[in-house]
Formats: C-alpha cells, sequence, structure tokens
C-alpha cells in the first residue's frame, strides 16, 4: 500500500498530520535509556519499569507489525499564550487540557481509519494512543511528521507543535516516509524561557529533567512539590505551556477545528478551585485530563499558586485549606499563607 493512500485516508478521520515509519528499532530507544538511566523520569516509574524495554521494538506490541502508521491531531485555539497571560488571581491550565479528553478522540479516528484501510485489505493491528510503551514522538518523526526540538516536543514546520499523537501498528507493507531534518538551529528560547531550568545540558545538546519541571510538579508528583520551586509555578495548576508559548514554530500555529478540544477550562478563578469538594472536582473535570492530578494534588497546585498570588483575597480559603485533613494540601496551604505574610 502507498503512503498517499494512507495520508489521504488518515485526513478524511481527522488527522492534520499523517506519515509511515517502519516498524523497527530507532536509534532514539538508546537516547531513552540514558535519559532513564540519569533519572530523569523522577517518580513516573510507567517509564522505567518492565515497560521500559518494550519501547525499544514495536514489535514487542504487536508480534506482525510492519509499518507505524503515525498520525497528529491539532489542539491549539484561539486563547492567548501563557506568556501573554497575566492575571495571577485565575489558574492556568495547560492548552492540551481545556477540553475533552485526548484519548478518546485520537482512538474514535485510528478506529475509523482502521475500517478504511480494512476496506481496502484486512490485516494485523494495534492502537497506540499515548498510554502504550512507544516511543512515539521518535516513529512521528521517522514517520516525517516533525522533528523533536530541544524542548522535547515534536514540531512540525508548518504548523507548530500543538498536536496530539497516535500511532497504528499494522501487519502492513507500507511505503515509509523520511524524517525531516532539525529546523531549531541555534535558538534557544525555550531553554532560556523555562522557569524551572528543566532543560538541561547532556551528550544529544540538551534533555528534558523531569524533577524540574512544572508540568511533572503539578501531574506527576504525588509528594510535596520541592519548596525551592514552587516560587517558580506561578498560577500553575495543572500542566504548562511555557516552552511551547515561546517557540517561534508556534506563533503561526493554526487553530483546531475539533469540537471537543474547545476550551471549556480556561484560567477558572483560583478562589473557586479551592473552595471545590472532591465530588465537584469529579463533576468539574469529567471527561478531563485534569482529574489526573487527583483532588488532593489539584488542591496542592491551588494553594501554590494562591501563594503566589500574594493576594490577601485568598487568606481565608488559604486558612480553610491549611485545616485539611489530607497532609499534602495542609503543608502546601501553610506554605502559601506565609507568603502573603
Amino acid at each position: 500500500m502507498e503512503s498517499s493512500v494512507v495520508k489521504e485516508l488518515a485526513r478524511e478521520c481527522g488527522f492534520e498530520l499523517a506519515g509511515v515509519a517502519p516498524a523497527a528499532p530507532v536509534a532514539d530507544a538508546e537516547y531513552y535509556q540514558r535519559w532513564v538511566s540519569r533519572g530523569f523520569a523522577g517518580e513516573m516509574t510507567y517509564l522505567t519499569d518492565r515497560r521500559a524495554g518494550v519501547r525499544d521494538d514495536p514489535r514487542n506490541l504487536l508480534p506482525s507489525a510492519q509499518s507505524v502508521i503515525c498520525v497528529g491531531k491539532l489542539y491549539n485555539s484561539p486563547q492567548p499564550y501563557s506568556t501573554k497571560f497575566h492575571e495571577s488571581e485565575l489558574g492556568w491550565i495547560s492548552r492540551y487540557a481545556w477540553g475533552g479528553d485526548y484519548h478518546d478522540v485520537l482512538r474514535g479516528g485510528l478506529e475509523r481509519l482502521v475500517a478504511r484501510l480494512q476496506a481496502h485489505e484486512s490485516f494485523d493491528y494495534k492502537i497506540c494512543v499515548d498510554t502504550a510503551p512507544l516511543l512515539e514522538r521518535a516513529y512521528a518523526r521517522m514517520a516525517g511528521l516533525g522533528w523533536i526540538g530541544k524542548n522535547s516536543c515534536l514540531i512540525n514546520q508548518q504548523s507548530g507543535s500543538w498536536f496530539f499523537l497516535g500511532e497504528l501498528l499494522v501487519s502492513l507493507v507500507i511505503e515509509p516516509d523520511s524524517p525531516p531534518p532539525d529546523r531549531c538551529g541555534t535558538c534557544t528560547r525555550c531553554i532560556e524561557a523555562c522557569p524551572t531550568g528543566a532543560f538541561v545540558p547532556s551528550s544529544e545538546g540538551y534533555s528534558l529533567d523531569s524533577r524540574l519541571c512544572i508540568s511533572y510538579f503539578t501531574i506527576e508528583l504525588r509528594t510535596p512539590i520541592p519548596a525551592e520551586h514552587r516560587a517558580e509555578i506561578g498560577n500553575h495548576v495543572f500542566g504548562c505551556d511555557i516552552c511551547q508559548d515561546v517557540c517561534p514554530w508556534n506563533t503561526r500555529s493554526p487553530f483546531s477545528a475539533e469540537p471537543a478540544f474547545a476550551a471549556h477550562q480556561f484560567a477558572p478563578p483560583l478562589e473557586k478551585l479551592a473552595c471545590l469538594t472532591e465530588e465537584e472536582f469529579r463533576d468539574m473535570f469529567r471527561g478531563s485530563p485534569i482529574r489526573r492530578s487527583r483532588y488532593a494534588g489539584f488542591l496542592r497546585n491551588v494553594a501554590v499558586a494562591m501563594g503566589n498570588a500574594r493576594s490577601e483575597k485568598f487568606r481565608e480559603p488559604l486558612q480553610r485549606l491549611a485545616q485539611s485533613g489530607d497532609p499534602l494540601v495542609a503543608e502546601h496551604a501553610c506554605w502559601a499563607l506565609e507568603q502573603l505574610n
């Protein structure tokens, strides 16, 4: 099957980017192992346990795989970038989490793609959306969707980096695409803009040390946020987009037409978030990636953001959080109250 046919069908299924890579190990697997060995995954054990070795070869997931169909779905929206947003009393949520859960949207699109491809011929397949142990950015690069920038994001020359990635492992032999050249050049805006210095020098140029990343602190970390980095988090309550917001390739990034990615949760008031019960948290963020932070972790983040705002209006909600039965929430609320003082 020709790659051009696959790409056209992928576009019909709602994907702005599509390409094909061979279902074989990639050189980036060695880099990944070095990244893990340096401890850069932090407490994300799903990146370092037995699944780490599985990522080396797509055939560990589908033994009959011959090709990896890689797709990208745009999620950018008209709202301002975080670097142009200066309302410290509102909580910043990462752009990818403003709408519905992308896992469902991408899986649905890939299921439609399977159906269209199987109208041509039958084959074995496996759908992968983020949670599968696969080096998806590496295969997306090999499939020609973009290069991996200094900020570790996949960047497409025409459309920037605001894409969700998905993969379809198939037993079909499909003409592969070629990776594009790296076009970051000497630009280091993402490195310089990161408040916590999460991009550290390495043999590959720069590597992301998750243990210093705001997204890691506010989403993946289940323990206290290191006190020395709390002020640098600003008003981020879920994730961080700074390294993408400052990227020159995103200055003209198009907007997504996908209704599921419309901004339902753009910068809500911190005071409202601090008052959410656990049931209200689940209801407010039902079907949203934000639930990944869990209720206590989210309130921890809200408390830090209120402390960084240093607004007297937050004293009362912080005092309530300081009385929380959850030690994680209470400790961060007490820290925030010290900032108000």
